[in-house]
């Protein structure tokens, strides 16, 4: 961590932070979390980041279990690259499976594809037993990449969320991005209100950067301990250990 790096945990706000003692006002709602695991891994060479093994698991597993252990109440993978293979080799429990036909386009069509099943509510309103099922209130966004987000990195992420806003993540080892690059990284939680926008933004392989730019005053940031690198060369492959 940076001397002047705040510790993790911290919320750092253009608005009046949370109060965390007090119950979330999108506790009645549902956070249904977006996993981009579409990429054919080109820059590493092994195929489908999605199958790439960690911890006796892929880590499209892996993630899925992180997200749902984390607080998020439905889970949607995007596939895209070898998505026949992927879908038949992992065991995704209850996660929702959509293929992205166009992943070669980059990051920003599979951020579509996943927002959009996310907020597909035609079986929200009313659950197998009868009973309402909340509606959809957030949208947490995360890459199957990253290894080293665990379940407390997703609750901390829930927890300070607040309604009508964006709760973006920043790690504390992380190297301090250049002016050219965001100061927040992934996960992050979208008010549902604001996922179709956000998505609708998206370009090529820079996701919603441009959208969340154009309004930083809505954007709340947590530090969570640990760098969030992502596997992208060899480098990288001691994130799998």
């Amino acid at each position: 961590m940076t001397p002047d790096a705040p510790a993790p945990g911290a919320i750092s706000t253009g608005a009046t932070a949370p109060d965390a003692s007090a119950p979330s006002a999108t506790a009645t709602g549902r956070a249904v979390a977006v996993l981009l695991a579409a990429g054919a891994g080109t820059r590493l060479g092994r195929g489908p980041k999605a199958l790439l093994p960690h911890r006796g698991r892929t880590l499209v597993e892996h993630l899925t279990g992180v997200l749902a252990a984390g607080g998020c109440d439905d889970v949607v993978v995007v596939l895209g690259a070898d998505a026949p293979r992927v879908a038949a080799t992992t065991d995704l429990g209850r996660a929702r499976v959509v293929v992205n036909e166009h992943w070669a386009t980059g990051m920003a069509s599979s951020l579509r594809v996943g927002v959009a099943a996310a907020l597909d509510d035609h079986d929200d309103h009313d659950g197998n037993d009868g009973h309402d099922v909340p509606r959809v209130t957030r949208v947490v966004v995360a890459h199957v990449d990253q290894p080293g987000v665990a379940p407390d990195d997703v609750a901390r992420l829930l927890g300070a969320h607040r309604p009508g806003r964006v709760t973006v993540s920043r790690w504390a080892d992380a190297p301090v991005p250049d002016a050219a690059r965001p100061g927040w990284s992934h996960p992050l939680v979208l008010d549902a209100t604001l996922a179709s926008p956000a998505a609708a933004s998206a370009a090529g392989d820079v996701g919603a950067r441009a959208y969340l730019r154009a309004h930083a005053d809505l954007i709340d940031v947590v530090v969570h301990p640990g760098d969030g690198r992502d596997v992208d060369t060899a480098a990288d492959l001691d994130l799998l250990a």
